[in-house]
């Protein structure tokens, strides 16, 4: 059984389809999905997937291309709704500083990023950590906040190997995807291949990200088969181990969701 860490069901790429694809993942292997909130909607929209269907649990939390929803009424909503025992974690949440340029954007990011792991210390729960281009402030804020205390994934990891064992020694887990299987995935697959099963988890990030052979194309949770056999090819593991000890990392990330429903 897979344990899909990351996915974004709420899109509406899955407008047609979204009731069918997610009821119909525990026949294809899938025990567990967890759908990650970006906008505040997206948090509701999660929310809602999640008290819908048994195997899907919610992360709620402000990603940095959304932070004009962030105020004091989005965060008493995410701490209210952290208490619910299917929301497993705050995000997605941290810095992008791909597409932004701008000073003052930037350091909003950092504002809003340093409060919601404020938030996540307070109600107990993991975060979720999206870092594109923006290591160095990444890394210095979750040292500030005492990370370490919290736990949690940065999601989608794109830097070296090096820095993800900094990550790991703050008690984090690299959550691997559809880039693996990209040939020009050098970084990721260093990564994978130092850090070895002990502290990776699965995703998709659907509906992006997805893996060859449907890389460009719309991503959905059952193709993480192809992360699975990426991960085991580079490690030289069966695909059965990759899956079995990548779900046992993810009920420790998560452990709401081993709770019955």
């Amino acid at each position: 059984m897979i344990f899909e860490t990351h996915a974004h069901y709420d899109d509406e790429s899955y407008q047609e389809d979204r009731d069918t694809l997610l009821a119909a993942m525990p026949q294809q292997g899938i025990c567990r999905v967890v759908n990650v909130g970006a906008a505040f909607a997206g948090c509701v929209d999660s929310i809602g997937l999640a008290e819908k269907y048994e195997h899907v649990y919610a992360a709620i939390g402000i990603h940095p291309g959304n932070i004009e929803d962030w105020n004091e009424n989005v965060c008493s909503w995410l701490k209210k709704h952290a208490a619910w025992k299917k929301t497993v974690a705050i995000g997605e949440i941290g810095l992008d500083y791909h597409w932004e340029k701008e000073e003052t954007v930037r350091q909003r990011q950092q504002e809003v990023f340093e409060a919601q792991l404020v938030l996540a210390r307070e109600v107990g729960l993991p975060v979720i950590i999206h870092s594109r281009e923006a290591a160095e402030d990444t890394l210095r804020l979750m040292k500030e906040q005492h990370a370490e205390q919290i736990g949690g994934v940065v999601h989608c990891y794109s830097y070296s190997k090096e820095l993800a064992e900094e990550f790991v020694k703050m008690g984090f887990y690299i959550g691997v995807g559809g880039v693996i299987t990209f040939k020009n995935a050098r970084k990721l697959k260093d990564t994978v291949a130092a850090l070895g099963l002990s502290h990776i988890v699965l995703e998709t990030d659907c509906p992006y990200m997805a893996p060859e052979p449907y890389r460009g194309s719309r991503n959905v949770s059952t193709n993480i088969s192809y992360v699975a056999a990426a991960i085991a090819e580079l490690l030289g593991c069966s695909v059965q181990q990759v899956e079995q000890e990548t779900m046992e990392n993810a009920f420790r990330l998560f452990p709401r969701a081993m709770k019955s429903t």
